[in-house]
């Protein structure tokens, strides 16, 4: 590939980095959603740790957000400039342990029955050879009736991260934390007794993993597996240099500003793009989603490396309607996953859910986000929500949910900049507070096995 189509890649994916930052600042300052605090339980600050025990609220929804907050800096301020909003990172599938602990607090129950996403029951596969990881490949699970129950793809360090059984209702007396987060003794008895994660009944999973043309098979493999299923190849096939970025947008309320923001900035962002990036094959695609009853529900766009073509769907687009709290979210990630050509082979494809609001919790909807999730992960999708600042905490965990369904990471905006309405206390542990876009460009390289860089 030329240089010069490599700079308007990279280019590209500033561009849309910059403008997922802008967005963000406007969705902080979204008036048109204050109407949803009032009344909100929120979360209970021993909820900011990860293994906390939160408290859930008195109704049939699980806790919403507190009420309260500053009011926007970003929207229309011609002073404004990249690298002002301020954001953390929690990987839970690296942080596996604190998860558990999580799911299995009041509030985790909650948000489990809620979005039902019942159980995360795991198992990590690593693909490599000669020592050094295999991207890309192919990991299929299938139950003991040769069902497919979870397909997936390794990342660049050759891992993959399998489930069994995540929509499932939990079985009668079959083991899960209690509500109260403590750890629940009872055994169950005769055939359902469990052993090593698995029961006698359902005695574990044939796993395939392929690459390279090779296949590789296991079985009764127990589902969770406290260790890696380390995957060893005779030849490791050298990663595709191509990159799938895909940014999706939340643009209901007043973001015209932003808008225009984006547009009279975009030579700073060239400026960074300008620096390294490699030889990399880097495609992104711009999409918009609001609600029903909208002008548009999603308004999705093609993956292109042409950044004049993106810039000019950023300047064109405007920000409006919305009026109450659900958004489409479920449409935009049916459209994004299943809609668009992601390419087959690559060393990273990423999808940036960036919103403030759930959909519905309506079960046509749940089972929409099921598909969407199980689509993503099938084909090597890593969703990596951001959450602004009108996140609540049912939200919050629909968004880990799909990030740690599909191996991806989540990120969410901070008080430290001071920009925006309060943000909502993750429930995570020790973070690093960095700029956004600074963080979200680290994230990218990351994922496509690029060196880091100094900011």
């Amino acid at each position: 590939m030329s240089r010069e189509r490599t700079a308007g890649a990279l280019r590209l994916v500033l561009a849309a980095v910059l403008f997922l930052c802008v967005m963000l600042a406007g969705c902080s300052g979204d008036g048109k959603k204050n109407a949803r605090e009032s009344g909100a339980s929120g979360r209970s600050e021993s909820s900011s740790n990860a293994a906390a025990d939160s408290a859930a609220s008195g109704g049939s929804e699980p806790a919403g957000r507190p009420s309260g907050g500053r009011l926007s800096q970003a929207a229309g301020n011609p002073q404004a400039a990249p690298g002002q909003l301020t954001a953390g990172e929690w990987r839970d599938v690296e942080r596996w342990d604190d998860w558990q602990k999580l799911l299995g607090s009041r509030e985790g129950a909650n948000n489990r029955q809620w979005w039902e996403y019942y159980r995360f029951d795991r198992l990590v596969v690593k693909a490599e050879a000669g020592g050094q990881p295999i991207a890309d490949a192919d990991v299929i699970v299938k139950d003991a009736d040769g069902r497919v129950v979870w397909r997936t793809k390794t990342d660049m360090d050759g891992y993959a991260y399998a489930y069994a059984r995540m929509f499932e209702r939990d079985d009668p007396g079959a083991y899960m934390p209690e509500a109260d987060g403590s750890q629940d003794t009872r055994r169950p008895s005769g055939r359902e007794q469990q052993e090593e994660g698995f029961s006698r009944v359902r005695p574990g999973y044939d796993v395939e993993v392929r690459a390279g043309g090779e296949t590789k098979t296991f079985s009764h493999v127990p589902i969770p597996r406290d260790e890696p299923l380390v995957v060893a190849f005779g030849q490791r096939p050298e990663p595709s240099d191509a990159v799938d970025l895909m940014f999706v947008v939340d643009t209901t309320g007043s973001m015209q500003d932003e808008i225009d923001f984006l547009r009279e900035e975009l030579k700073d962002v060239i400026t960074r793009a300008r620096q390294g990036g490699g030889q990399l094959d880097i495609e992104v695609s711009v999409n918009f989603y609001r609600d029903r009853y909208d002008d548009y529900v999603i308004k999705p766009y093609p993956f292109t490396a042409d950044i004049d073509e993106a810039v000019s769907r950023i300047a064109a687009e405007r920000a409006e309607g919305g009026g109450d709290y659900p958004e489409a979210v479920e449409q935009a990630l049916t459209n994004a996953v299943s809609g668009h050509e992601w390419r087959r082979s690559a060393r990273t494809r990423l999808l940036f859910l960036v919103g403030d609001a759930p959909p519905r919790n309506e079960p046509q909807i749940v089972e929409e986000l099921h598909e969407a999730t199980l689509e993503a992960a099938k084909l090597g999708i890593r969703i990596v929500p951001v959450a602004s600042s009108g996140v609540d905490v049912n939200t919050e965990y629909l968004m880990r949910f799909l990030a740690a369904a599909t191996g991806g990471t989540y990120v969410f905006l901070t008080d430290h900049s001071g920009i925006g309405n309060d943000h909502m206390e993750a429930a995570v542990g020790e973070f690093e507070v960095r700029p956004l876009n600074d963080l979200l460009v680290e994230i990218i390289r990351r994922f496509a096995g690029l060196p880091e860089t100094n900011g």
